[in-house]
């Protein structure tokens, strides 16, 4: 068994991970309520933003309604189906780049509703 600094329990080698406020298990934690989907109307708003990045330009994904975890996943498929990096802040999906058409077309082809905002 590993403690942590704070002298909780961190680990077992019955159940694995604990965690240190209720000492269950992290699947049986009941201390720790879960994340909120983020609010969003479920139209992915798609806009090319160059503010504040030094003139380079961004795409930029707004709007849906996932959580962080489906969010960050979806991002990486935006980001190989532009060839382009990126990140997920936020709830806000950046992909280096000018890929407003091509990040539209593969949202909608995921099954996503989206439009392009902006001008």
């Amino acid at each position: 068994m590993k403690r942590s600094s704070t002298g909780g329990l961190v680990y077992s080698t019955e159940s694995g991970r604990m965690c240190p406020d209720c000492r269950q298990a992290l699947a049986q934690c009941q201390c720790k309520a879960p994340s909120p989907v983020p609010a969003g109307d479920g139209v992915a708003r798609v806009s090319r933003e160059t503010k504040g990045r030094g003139g380079k330009s961004v795409t930029v994904v707004k709007g849906l309604a996932l959580d962080p975890i489906a969010l960050g996943v979806l991002g990486k498929q935006l980001r190989n189906a532009c060839g382009s990096g990126g990140t997920v802040k936020d709830g806000v999906i950046e992909v280096q780049g000018d890929h407003c058409d091509r990040i539209i077309d593969t949202l909608i082809k995921s099954g996503h509703r989206a439009k392009r905002a902006g001008g």
